[in-house]
């Protein structure tokens, strides 16, 4: 197939050679050409606007940071959308807002165009071992035509429903697991209070029933102290300000995700955002006066 990919970030990036890789012609955007050099020397083709690049596609995914990213690559003016011929589908990786989605659903439609908001977990690991997650929303039949795509990408492929309703299912993914990482945090933090070494109450924790992903690789993270980013803090930030967002326009209580974005407030203002959400560990370290 003729694919597009804008958004050839840690994740990004990956994904596109994995499509590169599987024999479709693979045509590239990135706001610095750098980015996409490397694909580009191994036969993508790059395009010098998101509108240029739709032209020449039939199917083009996004994997930018926010809404508002996503908006300017599809709507602005040279977006995605004036280059849209009809039967052009468009496939957002982003987390962005629910309503955001819809939004941009319903302008591509104008144009005949159809969208999947197909948000992902798994991290920059999951991208390079095409192991990611995917929670799809938008119409079944235009999945169906894309599904061998997704397969490049990852291993679980799930429909929830109408447009928006990926990035429904991608808020409640990151209320579970960011809530897993302070809950972790506060865990090795009592450890560590009590003289006890936490990574080896991690090892005993591993074979019980708290074992999980998020004890294996963010537990591993803070019982080592190494809070370079596997996956940056102010990405799950910015995440919880549509949890939070949703959670209030739709008045339902969310009690525990309050509080844990709180703790990504401070751990944002303490100038750690570019650094692995184990940070957590660290802003209850400074409010008890227990570390750096």
């Amino acid at each position: 197939m003729r694919v597009g990919f804008i958004g050839l970030g840690a994740m990004g990036a990956p994904m596109a050679w994995h499509l590169l890789d599987a024999g479709h012609e693979l045509a590239v955007y990135a706001r610095r050409s750098d980015a996409a050099a490397p694909l580009v020397g191994a036969g993508a083709i790059l395009c010098a606007s998101p509108r240029e690049l739709a032209a020449r596609c039939e199917v083009v995914f996004t994997m930018v940071t926010a809404g508002a990213d996503v908006e300017e690559v599809v709507l602005g003016a040279q977006g995605l959308i004036h280059g849209a011929a009809p039967g052009l589908v468009l496939v957002d990786m982003s987390t962005i807002a629910p309503a955001t989605a819809r939004r941009i659903a319903a302008r591509l439609a104008e144009r005949g165009a159809d969208m999947l908001d197909a948000p992902v977990s798994g991290g920059t690991q999951g991208a390079i071992d095409a192991s990611l997650a995917i929670m799809v929303g938008g119409k079944a039949h235009v999945l169906e035509r894309v599904r061998p795509l997704l397969e490049k990408l990852g291993r679980r492929i799930v429909h929830i429903g109408d447009h928006g309703a990926g990035q429904v299912a991608k808020a409640c993914n990151q209320m579970v697991m960011v809530a897993a990482i302070q809950a972790a945090a506060e865990a090795m933090l009592l450890a560590r209070a009590s003289g006890v070494d936490a990574a080896r109450v991690r090892a005993a924790m591993a074979g019980g029933s708290a074992d999980s992903r998020v004890l294996d690789v963010f537990g591993g993270r803070m019982a080592r102290r190494d809070f370079s980013a596997g996956v940056e803090a102010r990405l799950h930030h910015k995440d919880f300000a549509i949890v939070m967002d949703a959670a209030h326009d739709l008045g339902v209580p969310a009690t525990v995700a309050a509080q844990v974005w709180q703790q990504l407030n401070a751990l944002a203002s303490q100038g750690w955002g570019r650094d692995d959400t184990s940070r957590l560990l660290c802003v209850l370290e400074r409010a008890c006066g227990r570390g750096a």
